[in-house]
């Protein structure tokens, strides 16, 4: 690398197996242009060679973990790009590498980068014991669905709440199968069993992570939101006050409505779904279940001048916004006030009951 006592500006588009190195001086000069094979060391002895605190810029794609701690660790300020917000480079005629890290250079040399938010190692942590969860849980349920499939084929249907269960299994074992519908249905009871004890296995894991977290407990109060549910909240969000307001993260979850204006044209659609899929899934399943007096009422308002889909979302992002000042203030003070309106409620529809009828248009005589 070329020698500059001015601060530099490095681009790295980083890949599985190579990444390569771009730096700039704060005028946009290229001083440099370096292909490496991915390694911690490797990509350290480079960062010493961009002068002291250097400004570093790389895309968040596949594996960036190893990436960031092994930059952070040379004092760099590290800088993540949000995937999205850079997309548009993609679509020229001519793409390479060196001009892929040029550009993520360009971007944060002219203050123009869109980043996303670089999850501390805890987070991190976190949220792989969360997710690989939510996977056993996906996997499990593929695997009772072909338990299903299998006796829909042999035309049985057995009369039980949970086939799964202590009851339905007693009745499995004595279902008239034979040949492969059987050993198959008996590998997948067995894989069920397998998965059932690795799940219980990592939900007491994430209690154990999660036991001393304010706000963990805090949204735990409302409605429908279990210790699963909640976990999830603090895993995918991370630290809350990166948000602004509640809209914000709303917005980051992908619960708010697509919007596109050019002179008098103005459209707005359905729903992003960027972000986390999760967190739109867990806010979408606690409202399903159960959720406050107020937001359930909101919700019938809404659902009879617009819909149930446009009604569901409405209360979903209504419960992420309590989610959001659990998660910063380690309570929910609006679950008191819900707890006054639902009372309140209560009492003017009784009173309206017992009340006379009214006498408009009536003869006084």
């Amino acid at each position: 690398m070329c020698e500059y006592d001015g601060k530099q500006f490095v681009g790295i588009d980083l890949h599985r197996k190579r990444s390569v190195i771009v730096c700039q001086t704060d005028t946009g000069e290229r001083l440099s242009a370096v292909r490496i094979v991915n390694d911690p060391v490797a990509l350290g002895l480079q960062l010493e060679k961009a002068g002291p605190n250097p400004e570093v810029v790389l895309e968040a794609t596949y594996g960036w973990y190893w990436a960031v701690d092994a930059l952070k660790a040379t004092g760099a300020t590290v800088h993540l790009a949000h995937p999205l917000g850079v997309k548009g480079f993609r679509y020229r005629r001519v793409k390479n590498d060196v001009r892929a890290a040029s550009d993520l250079a360009d971007l944060l040399r002219m203050h123009r980068l869109p980043q996303a938010w670089i999850a501390p190692p805890s987070v991190r942590e976190l949220r792989e014991l969360v997710r690989y969860r939510a996977k056993l849980v996906a996997i499990r349920s593929g695997f009772k669905a072909q338990v299903h499939a299998m006796l829909g084929k042999a035309g049985l249907l057995i009369a039980a709440s949970d086939l799964f269960g202590v009851e339905g299994r007693e009745q499995l074992q004595k279902t008239p199968l034979a040949g492969p519908y059987a050993q198959r249905v008996a590998s997948l009871l067995h894989l069920i069993d397998v998965l059932d004890a690795e799940e219980a296995v990592f939900t007491g894991r994430i209690s154990e992570q999660l036991r001393e977290h304010d706000g963990y407990r805090a949204i735990q109060a409302l409605p429908g939101v279990g210790p699963i549910l909640a976990a999830i909240f603090v895993a995918e969000i991370g630290d809350v006050s990166r948000f602004a307001g509640p809209e914000r993260l709303c917005s980051w979850a992908g619960l708010t409505p697509r919007h596109y204006e050019s002179d008098t044209v103005v459209h707005r659609g359905h729903i992003t779904k960027q972000g986390s899929k999760l967190v739109r899934w867990a806010t979408v399943e606690a409202i399903q279940r159960k959720t406050t007096a107020k937001i359930a009422a909101d919700r019938m308002r809404i659902e009879a001048r617009r819909g149930k889909s446009i009604a569901k979302i409405a209360a979903a992002r209504k419960l992420l916004t309590l989610v959001y000042y659990g998660l910063r203030d380690g309570e929910i003070r609006a679950l008191a006030k819900d707890a006054a309106w639902a009372v309140r409620t209560r009492y003017a529809r009784g009173r309206r009951q017992v009340w006379p009828p009214s006498r408009r248009g009536r003869s006084l005589d």
